[in-house]
């Protein structure tokens, strides 16, 4: 293993201890954003200033996706089974967009690395000509079949009758959250995190205002129910992607894009689309998985979907700073492996994971020991409350081990080798998940409680494997 005294490996000295004052300069920074060369500083610094505005901007994702599903539950088992199902195929849209993210952020910051300027503003202007191009084949299969979507994922009839809208504003409107996330990945990979921060903070903050209002009414305005939370979403995240234009094109620190680059760039275009694959492979297997694994859940009725709905809210709020982590140490990877310091970057995974690890042995400890009372949270119906409850605890059994998974999963999509986080996925989800969940919950009758089982031995098989083919160092010569 690598020398965790990662501070060693800067080519400036790392500070000596500071005073609160000095870490106080420090955190203002992180929010604001610096001029910081992430490849010269030391890596403890590098490291806190990339984490804590990633970490800060998903804790707000998270924070929306828990607000959002605490007033869609108000509604109703039936409402919040149409988000569940409807969340199967944003999945497939999240794999794409997020995998794509991944080449992106991989790209950019191996220019920023390479001191490529320009060529990153290049390739963040093609990024959202490629997501505005996936967005479309979503957007009319929303529009026009809403309603068969969901009955081919088992709806209940009052999903078809009335939640199917739900569904029609969100795949209708998935432009919004695409840009979002290829655009953000654009800031993360050149360093400026603490811009997609503030924009993610005000997209979901205009979400959380809005939800109740347009689910519940108030004045003149309908009650809209559960498309109400839909039509919030799409204002909030299209406010955001305004704002990530109008800041690219103005200059952020390290990162600007010029009028003069408004043309398309097939090379680069091609590179990007190249390097997603491995991304977007990734990110589908899984979601993929997740959408069987919702099928399976759906045949014991709407409240094992509405338990394990909420259970995965529950689930992104707690991750969402974890993941803030792991996106730090991709763009540590990528600009170090940019800056030919291959050493640095590996360094800095290791002290990433031990972090990671340690934050997430203590969500595990909360969901050990108050699974039903996070549920309460957010619903009253006792069967649901006892399905979410139970993956919940089966959950904090394994959390420190997925801590490592997601550091090393982002160390592999920093360095651009997105391929061979695909090729684990592939194993480990499709060949052994789906058939283990399924013989677990059908042949052996052990229904919902067979699919938590089954997710929690896959995904915690992925975690140690993954970490110790990181360990091998193969990643470290790949090219993007």
């Amino acid at each position: 293993m690598t020398e965790l005294n990662a501070d060693s490996l800067s080519t400036s000295p790392a500070p000596a201890p500071t005073p609160t004052r000095s870490m106080w300069r420090e955190l203002g920074d992180a929010i604001r954003g610096t001029e910081a060369d992430y490849t010269r500083i030391g890596m403890r610094r590098a490291v806190f200033l990339l984490a804590v505005p990633m970490m800060l901007e998903l804790v707000m994702e998270a924070t929306f996706a828990v607000v959002d599903i605490y007033f869609v539950g108000k509604l109703g088992a039936s409402a919040v089974a149409t988000v569940g199902l409807t969340e199967t195929y944003l999945f497939l849209l999240y794999a794409i967009g997020i995998g794509m993210a991944t080449a992106v952020t991989a790209i950019v910051a191996r220019r920023v690395g390479e001191k490529k300027k320009h060529e990153a503003g290049v390739a963040a202007v093609q990024a959202i000509y490629i997501a505005l191009l996936i967005s479309l084949p979503f957007a009319c299969a929303g529009i026009f079949y809403a309603r068969e979507l969901l009955a081919l994922m088992g709806a209940d009839a009052w999903s078809l009758e009335q939640g199917y809208k739900y569904t029609q504003w969100m795949l209708g409107g998935n432009a919004v959250i695409v840009l979002l996330f290829v655009i953000n990945a654009v800031y993360r990979g050149a360093g400026d995190a603490a811009i997609a921060m503030r924009v993610l903070w005000i997209a979901n903050g205009i979400n959380i205002l809005l939800d109740p209002i347009l689910i519940f009414g108030l004045g003149p305005i309908p009650a809209l129910g559960v498309e109400g939370a839909a039509i919030a979403t799409n204002i909030g995240r299209g406010v955001g992607v305004l704002m990530q234009l109008w800041i690219l094109f103005r200059g952020g620190k390290h990162i600007r894009a010029l009028a003069s680059q408004l043309v398309w760039d097939t090379k680069v275009a091609l590179n990007i689309v190249r390097t997603s694959l491995g991304g977007i492979g990734q990110m589908i297997v899984a979601m993929t998985s997740w959408i069987f694994l919702m099928r399976i859940l759906a045949d014991a009725g709407s409240e094992a979907v509405a338990g394990a709905t909420i259970a995965v809210r529950i689930m992104m709020f707690t991750l969402m700073p974890a993941w803030g982590l792991s996106n730090a140490a991709a763009t540590l990877v990528g600009q170090n492996l940019g800056a030919g310091q291959p050493s640095r970057a590996e360094s800095s995974v290791w002290l990433i994971g031990l972090y990671n690890m340690g934050f997430l042995l203590g969500v595990s400890v909360v969901y050990f020991v108050y699974p039903r009372e996070l549920m309460e949270l957010f619903t009253a119906d006792p069967i649901v409350i006892a399905i979410g409850g139970e993956w919940l605890r089966i959950l904090s059994y394994s959390y420190f081990v997925y801590g490592w998974w997601m550091v090393s999963m982002q160390a592999f999509n920093g360095a651009g080798d997105t391929a061979t986080p695909t090729k684990i996925n592939l194993v480990f989800f499709w060949l052994i998940q789906i058939p283990l969940c399924w013989y677990l919950a059908v042949p052996l009758d052990w229904q919902h409680s067979g699919v938590f089982w089954g997710v929690f031995i896959t995904e915690t098989s992925v975690g140690l494997f993954t970490l110790w083919l990181f360990s091998r160092g193969g990643w470290k010569t790949r090219e993007v």
